[in-house]
């Protein structure tokens, strides 16, 4: 996996682990567990970390010709959100959250759940083919 953003010394990737390390309950293996299958699915995916403040260590994204989710994890839930899920097809129903935007879906995990590995690639390769096919590339006979 690529990696973008880094910070202090520290390649995003490496940010992100010490972020899952620091966790060290639940939360941090389901964003190891998560980061591996985006991994799986999408090799050229790039890992970042953004919007770090002084109040917060920043969120893990996983980007491919724009986002494909990011990660973050709160007291009780690890939420992964697809910047363009509104627009992917989710026949096993693992969006479970913020299904009311125009744009974004999530999937909230809780302690002792688990996700359908398989269905989870399906949704992070159709966002990376969502995001490739909406980006405008230059014509080739546009060269003058």
């Amino acid at each position: 996996m690529k990696e973008s953003g880094a910070s202090q010394g520290q390649s995003a990737s490496e940010l992100i682990s010490k972020r899952i390390a620091e966790l060290g309950d639940w939360r941090g293996e389901t964003l190891a567990r998560v980061r591996k299958l985006i991994e799986e699915a999408d090799p050229a995916a790039v890992e970042e970390l953004k919007w770090v403040k002084p109040s917060s260590p920043g969120t893990p994204v996983w980007s491919h010709d724009g986002i494909i989710c990011t990660g973050e994890s709160y007291k009780s839930v690890v939420k992964l959100t697809f910047a363009r899920g509104a627009s992917l097809e989710d026949p096993a129903g693992l969006f479970n959250s913020s299904l009311e935007g125009n744009a974004r879906r999530a999937i909230d995990i809780h302690e002792g759940e688990n996700v359908d590995e398989s269905a989870f690639k399906t949704l992070v390769r159709q966002a990376f083919a969502l995001n490739s096919s909406g980006k405008s590339k230059p014509s080739k006979k546009a060269k003058s």
